[in-house]
């Protein structure tokens, strides 16, 4: 039904406003009594939790920051499968991020372009909104929070910019992640060069408290500059790498050039980020200590290139644009998939 239904229905809106479509049911779930069938969303039964960071994640599987901006979402995207959601990402101030349009599919590549801009209602907010969820009792997922510098603090400025989101955030989040790779915000991606990033992670560290801390990087870094910073990070004491956030490239598309351009400029998410991200994946973990997290994220669709990216040596796996091409029961397949995949080879 879903492709049917992303053909003839989804597509005439704009991808941002289906994106509001699909937010609005997905919040709606708990509330119409949906959570007390959250089983029949799970693996079939099996047993796929992963054991990091402190943390049992019931499945490897969860949601990369993007899709739940605000922290509005958690509830439904757990019952709808995944085990963690990451949101975010979050600024210490409140933003409307870029002008719109700002949000484009490629359907043909199974990709999206994004130059959204941090768009958020920012962390004093999400902080509260977080705390009240949890103070609820409701049975919920990991919940992971994406921080990033806010557009109206110069570069100069960012590690206390950073510093007031983790204050705020981290008593609240099971883990926190340091964006500093995203390419639609001015001056961010300067951030991954070592004489910057080491005393910001030095800084959020200590302020994050004995909650997880991780980095995420983008995939465009050259290779002797990703095993650089996976040292950095192991060297600084964070708990992880989340690889990769989206490309600024535009390479190897089959759709046209000429409508690819119009869209602009933003990053590039989807089934064209695959190969690298898998790369990368594997640049860290040869470079990292084995019990320190890596989440790989980029190009991950189906249940085999979810088990493709946990044998690399991922430890968690995200992903985010799928879900628009897959529908809402894209991670329960995806976990059943996985369970699947591990029942045979027990065979």
């Amino acid at each position: 039904m879903y492709p049917f239904l992303f053909k003839t229905v989804l597509t005439r809106f704009s991808p941002e406003q289906a994106h509001h479509l699909a937010a609005t049911a997905i919040r709606a779930i708990p509330r119409v009594g949906l959570g007390r069938a959250a089983r029949a969303f799970t693996a079939g039964g099996a047993d796929l939790s992963v054991r990091t960071l402190g943390i049992t994640f019931p499945t490897p599987f969860g949601i990369a920051a993007g899709f739940d901006k605000d922290a509005t979402m958690i509830e439904g995207l757990g019952v709808l499968g995944f085990g963690h959601i990451e949101v975010g990402t979050i600024t210490a101030h409140a933003q409307p991020g870029n002008p719109k349009p700002r949000l484009y599919r490629l359907p043909t590549d199974r990709a999206l372009i994004n130059r959204m801009g941090f768009n958020n209602h920012g962390a004093a907010e999400a902080a509260e909104r977080i705390r009240a969820l949890r103070a609820s009792g409701k049975s919920l997922p990991v919940i992971g929070i994406n921080i990033g510098k806010s557009r109206v603090v110069d570069v100069d400025s960012a590690i206390e910019d950073y510093l007031e989101s983790a204050r705020l955030l981290a008593p609240v989040a099971d883990y926190l992640v340091i964006n500093v790779s995203s390419p639609n915000t001015p001056g961010l991606r300067g951030l991954q060069e070592l004489d910057r990033l080491e005393p910001l992670l030095t800084a959020v560290k200590a302020a994050s408290g004995r909650t997880p801390l991780l980095l995420k990087i983008a995939p465009d870094l050259e290779d002797d500059q990703v095993a650089k910073i996976a040292e950095l990070v192991v060297s600084t004491g964070l708990d992880g790498i989340i690889a990769t956030n989206t490309t600024i490239s535009r390479d190897g598309l089959d759709t046209p050039a000429e409508k690819v351009a119009s869209m602009g400029a933003g990053g590039l998410s989807g089934a064209p980020l695959k190969a690298r991200s898998l790369e990368v994946l594997r640049l860290i973990r040869a470079a990292v200590p084995a019990e320190l997290c890596v989440i790989s994220a980029g190009g991950v669709e189906t249940a085999e290139e979810l088990n493709e990216r946990l044998e690399a040596g991922a430890t968690l796996v995200q992903g985010y644009s799928a879900f628009i091409y897959r529908g809402p029961l894209w991670g329960r397949e995806l976990n059943r998939g996985l369970a699947g995949i591990r029942a045979a080879r027990r065979v």
